[in-house]
C-alpha cells in the first residue's frame, strides 16, 4: 500500500513498484528501535503497551509448516523487555496485514482454507508466549468491511481485491465470516494452552445518532448500528447471527458458505471481553429508504453541526465514548477495552518543544467521558490505551504527519528523517494522569 492523503486513497500494487512510497515498509523502524522505546513507555508510567505481532514475521507465506524462528525470536525479546521494565503486552494477532502470498495464491479471506491457516499461526503464538502475553485480541476493527465500497477496507481487512462486477457486500460478508470461524476457533484453542488467557474480539464501533426525532432517522441510525457494529458483535459474543442480520442476508439473495459445523464453533468460542477503538460518531438523515432503512452512508451520514473536527475531518465527540461504552455494556455486559483512542493531528516544533495542548484537551476530555461512564453509569472497562504512545504512520492516509503520539518521532510523508524520538508536552500531562490514577486531568 502506498502513501496517500487526505482525500486522496492509498494505492494497492502488485508487489513493490518503482517510484513509489510505502511508508509502512520501514515506518518509525521500531524493529530496531523497540529498547530505546520501551524505556520510555516505562517513564511514562505505562502499565501495558498495545502492539500486533505481523503474522508474515512468523509464517512468511503463510501456508508453510513450520514457523519462522527469528521473527519468533523478536516478539520474544520484545515480549521480555516489556515484562523486565513492568509493562504487560496486549496483542492483537492480525492488525491489517497478512501474508501476501495469502493474497496472490488463495484470494485472502474469501477463501475458506485462510482459517487453517490462521488457526496454524495463533496456535503458534500462543504456545510460545503462553507464559508471557496474557491478552489477546483476534481481527483488529473487523468490521472495517461494512464500507466494501471501499477497496482499502476489505484489502487490509481481509487482502481482498475485488474483481469487476463481483457482489462486493457478500463478498465482504462471506470473508468477515470466515475470520469469526476463525477468531472463534483461536479462542477456544488459546483457553486450551492457558486458561489464564483473556481473548477478545477488536472493533471500530462508531456510535449512530439520528439526525433528529423524526422516526425515520431514528430507525434509520438503529438499523445503521445494527450493520456497523451489533451483528459483528452478537457472532463474537453471543456466538450467533442476529435475526435481522439473517433477514439481511435472505433478503439480499446473498449464497454463503456457512455450515453446521462453522455454527458449532461460533457458540463455542465466545470472546472473554470487548476490545474497541473509539474516534467519533455519525450522524443518520433517513433518505427515503424505508421499510428497510438498509445502510447507506454515502447518502445517509450527514455533519453534526454540534461537534467540532479535526483537519481530517473527524468529528470530536468526548461524550459519544460514554454513549459508545454504555451501548455495548448494555447489549453485552462483557468487560470493555478501550483499545485506541487519539487525535491525528499536525505536530510543530518549536524551541525543541511541541506544544500539543490540542492533544491533551482530547485526551483529557475522553478520559473524563470514561470515568463517568465507570463512575456513574456502573460500565465495566478493564483498561484504556490511547492511539498511540508514538507517532506513526496512519493507516487510512499513509501519512507521517498525521501524528497522533506522545512520542514525536522524526520523520516525514516522504521517508525523510533521522527516526530521533522526542517527548511532546502531552508525554509529561499523560504521566501525571497515570501517576494520580486518573484523578488529575
Amino acid at each position: 500500500m502506498t502513501a496517500g492523503k487526505h482525500g486522496v486513497e492509498r494505492k494497492i500494487t502488485d508487489g513493490i513498484l518503482d517510484g513509489e512510497n510505502y511508508p509502512n515498509h520501514e515506518a518509525i523502524d521500531f524493529y530496531h528501535h523497540y529498547k530505546e522505546d520501551v524505556v520510555m513507555f516505562k517513564e511514562l508510567g505505562l502499565k501495558c503497551f498495545r502492539t500486533s505481532i505481523a503474522w508474515t514475521r512468523i509464517f512468511p507465506l503463510g501456508d508453510e509448516l513450520e514457523p519462522n524462528e527469528a521473527g519468533l525470536q523478536f516478539y520474544d525479546d520484545l515480549f521480555d523487555e516489556l515484562l523486565k521494565n513492568g509493562i504487560e503486552p496486549v496483542i492483537t494477532l492480525s492488525h491489517f496485514e497478512m501474508p501476501y502470498h495469502l493474497v496472490k495464491k488463495y484470494g485472502g479471506w474469501r477463501n475458506r482454507k485462510l482459517i487453517t491457516f490462521f488457526k496454524n499461526y495463533a496456535t503458534v503464538c500462543f504456545k510460545r508466549y503462553k507464559d508471557k502475553v496474557k491478552y489477546w485480541m483476534t481481527f483488529n476493527e473487523i468490521n472495517n468491511q461494512v464500507h466494501y465500497q471501499r477497496d482499502f477496507s476489505v484489502f487490509t481487512n481481509s487482502g481482498i481485491i475485488f474483481k469487476e462486477g463481483e457482489n462486493r457486500e457478500e463478498i465482504a460478508i462471506q470473508a468477515t465470516h470466515y475470520e469469526l470461524v476463525a477468531s472463534a476457533l483461536v479462542v477456544q484453542i488459546g483457553h486450551q494452552i492457558n486458561p489464564e488467557f483473556q481473548i477478545g474480539c477488536m472493533l471500530g464501533v462508531v456510535p449512530v445518532y439520528p439526525y433528529s426525532c423524526n422516526p425515520e432517522d431514528m430507525l434509520s441510525a438503529t438499523k445503521t448500528m445494527q450493520i456497523r457494529n451489533g451483528w459483528y458483535l452478537d457472532v463474537h459474543c453471543r456466538g450467533q447471527y442476529p435475526r435481522y442480520m439473517e433477514k439481511y442476508i435472505e433478503r439480499k439473495g446473498f449464497v454463503l458458505d456457512r455450515t453446521d459445523e462453522d455454527f458449532k464453533i461460533l457458540q463455542q468460542g465466545t470472546v472473554d471481553y470487548i476490545g474497541f477503538s473509539y474516534y467519533f460518531t455519525f450522524v443518520n438523515k433517513a433518505h427515503h429508504n424505508a421499510p428497510n432503512f438498509d445502510y447507506n452512508e454515502h447518502t445517509d451520514k450527514v455533519k453534526n453541526e454540534y461537534v467540532q473536527a479535526s483537519d481530517w475531518g473527524w468529528q470530536i465527540d468526548p461524550l459519544g465514548l460514554r454513549y459508545d461504552l454504555n451501548w455495548l455494556y448494555d447489549h453485552y455486559q462483557l468487560p470493555l477495552f478501550i483499545v485506541e483512542n487519539g487525535l491525528g493531528a499536525v505536530d510543530e516544533i518549536s524551541n525543541q518543544q511541541i506544544q500539543d495542548d490540542y492533544r491533551i484537551e482530547y485526551l483529557k476530555a475522553h478520559i473524563q467521558a470514561m470515568k463517568d461512564a465507570i463512575e456513574i453509569d456502573g460500565v465495566e472497562v478493564m483498561g484504556y490505551t490511547p492511539w498511540g504512545i508514538i507517532d506513526l504512520v496512519s493507516a487510512g492516509t499513509g501519512e507521517m504527519k498525521k501524528r497522533y503520539g506522545l512520542i514525536y518521532v522524526d520523520k516525514d510523508n516522504n521517508g525523510n528523517g533521522t527516526l530521533k524520538r522526542m517527548k511532546k508536552k502531552s508525554f509529561d500531562w499523560y504521566k501525571q494522569v497515570i501517576e494520580s490514577q486518573g484523578e488529575i486531568l
